[in-house]
């Protein structure tokens, strides 16, 4: 396939096996002598001016940032400039930039082509108009022609939004009630998706805090990678409405953090068919980065809808999109009520100028500078030197990569599954290791201040993203940094029940 990111695919069956071997034993971490002598006189000596900021953003932003991708232990990191493959804070700290803003900048932050292009609209327009700009049009058309089961593409301002509007046009197109997702997936915050978040199982348990019980009567979660619960659930849902639409992360929930079988995806969509219901890829965070085509281009599968985000604006805000077949998208259709059904969506600076653009030019340059592979091979790099230093100093963390997007679990925080078809079981299981899930979560934080500290930025820890800036160079010497890091973990006494 041309310009696809992804050389490999992992059986999820030997991932699996080796994070439940991960999750079953202490945590392995940093140990407490080098945490206290090494990393936090980093933080307290070279890192004064984050320090400061973070102090006074506290007084006026609830928890100090304004992004949960910000908050790192010990404090975050106020950064300063971004350039290819690094960032540098307010002290003037260089990092390998792995987080890259959490995904969508695949050819490397602050881009110069893209950055030059919006310069050039910012002088002519300004940001917005609030009017039809034909960047509007080229953005779509653009996605198009590189994702054709995209006919039509509605910018919004986010995936979050993007999320709402394509179910809502679920359930207009089928007449059907219920959505279902798969377990641990992340989908948006909207009231109705806050369900099933971080760990299968877990349903309105864990994050649903301000939600009416109510907003999730017609939300259903399966277990990732089994279409035999999938089966079920939509058996289950005819007699209460039916299933407008089944959601899906196409790499595995949490951008691939639970992987899937390869053929899994044709699976569901054989399933949807079946059913009767619209089949919504997620590709927030794989469209235009494990392929030009998509994760639906990889996989070779055709949604019904397709949502987007992060680099459909080329790492500019408002960043978001739903797309798909026309019969579907064009329920979407802008202007006054004409008395047909239609979903409502909307927002004043969705689809602005400024957005279109940017999205549209790093689409361009993803093709021409074949971004998704080179960015892709890194990922290989990184995770094969990894996996390398995990087996060389005996650790039990476990590595592995879907292209450009690599997972790097080190205590297994994430790795839990309460699935069932049982709500009794499910909560018993989660209340019988949720403490020992943020003992985890914890430790995650602390492996992730001292890959931070030896100037490697990552996402909480545990996931890394690779750009087309990154070279052999770069990575290698990342691989020293994470070496470093590695020397100093023990086995502790922390972590299980």
């Amino acid at each position: 396939m041309e310009n696809c990111g992804i050389s490999r695919w992992d059986d999820p069956r030997e991932i699996n096996r080796k994070l439940k071997a991960l999750t079953s034993q202490p945590i392995w971490e940093v140990t407490d002598e080098y945490y206290e002598k090494e990393i936090m006189p980093y933080y307290n000596e070279k890192c004064k001016k984050s320090y400061a900021v973070f102090e006074e953003s506290q007084k006026y932003i609830p928890g100090g940032v304004q992004h949960n991708l910000a908050f790192n232990k010990p404090f975050p990191m106020c950064m300063a400039r971004a350039e290819g493959a690094y960032l540098y804070d307010k002290d003037g700290n260089k990092y390998i930039d792995f987080l890259q803003a959490g995904g969508p900048t695949i050819l490397g932050s602050n881009y110069k082509p893209v950055r030059d292009k919006v310069f050039e609209l910012l002088n002519d327009c300004g940001p917005v108009t609030g009017l039809l700009h034909e960047s509007e049009m080229l953005i779509a058309k653009e996605i198009n022609k590189h994702m054709p089961n995209v006919e039509m593409f509605r910018m919004l301002g986010s995936g979050t939004e993007s999320v709402m509007a394509a179910l809502r046009i679920a359930r207009i197109a089928t007449g059907k009630k219920h959505i279902i997702k798969v377990g641990g997936a992340y989908h948006g915050w909207s009231d109705q998706m806050v369900y099933g978040l971080k760990i299968p199982g877990s349903r309105a348990l864990l994050e649903s805090h301000g939600i009416p019980w109510g907003s999730f009567v017609k939300t259903d979660e399966v277990r990732p990678n089994d279409l035999y619960m999938l089966e079920k659930m939509l058996k289950k849902n005819r007699l209460t409405g039916g299933t407008a639409a089944v959601l899906v992360e196409p790499v595995g929930p949490e951008s691939g953090t639970r992987p899937v079988a390869k053929n899994y995806n044709k699976g569901v969509r054989q399933l949807c068919d079946k059913y009767g219901a619209l089949l919504i890829f997620d590709e927030v965070v794989t469209g235009f980065r494990v392929a030009l085509s998509g994760a639906q281009g990889y996989f070779d599968v055709v949604p019904d809808l397709t949502v987007f985000g992060k680099i459909v604006a080329g790492g500019y805000p408002a960043a978001g999109g739903v797309g798909g077949k026309k019969e579907y998208a064009s329920l979407m259709a802008a202007g006054l009520a004409t008395g047909k059904h239609r979903a409502y969506v909307g927002g004043t600076l969705s689809a602005n100028p400024l957005s279109c653009i940017a999205g549209y030019t790093a689409i361009q340059e993803i093709e021409r500078t074949n971004a998704c592979e080179i960015a892709g091979k890194m990922g290989d790099r990184l995770c094969d030197g990894l996996k390398e230093l995990i087996d060389r100093y005996g650790l039990p963390f476990v590595a592995y990569n879907q292209g450009s997007i690599v997972h790097l679990e080190c205590t297994g925080a994430m790795s839990f599954d309460f699935s069932s078809m049982s709500f009794i079981k499910s909560a018993a299981g989660l209340l019988k290791h949720k403490d020992m899930m943020y003992v985890r979560k914890d430790s995650m934080e602390k492996m992730g201040a001292a890959y931070m500290a030896n100037g490697i930025v990552t996402l909480a820890g545990s996931r890394l993203y690779t750009s087309m800036a990154d070279t052999p160079e770069i990575i290698d010497e990342a691989l020293n940094r994470f070496e470093n890091v590695f020397k100093h973990v023990k086995k502790t006494n922390k972590g299980l029940v």
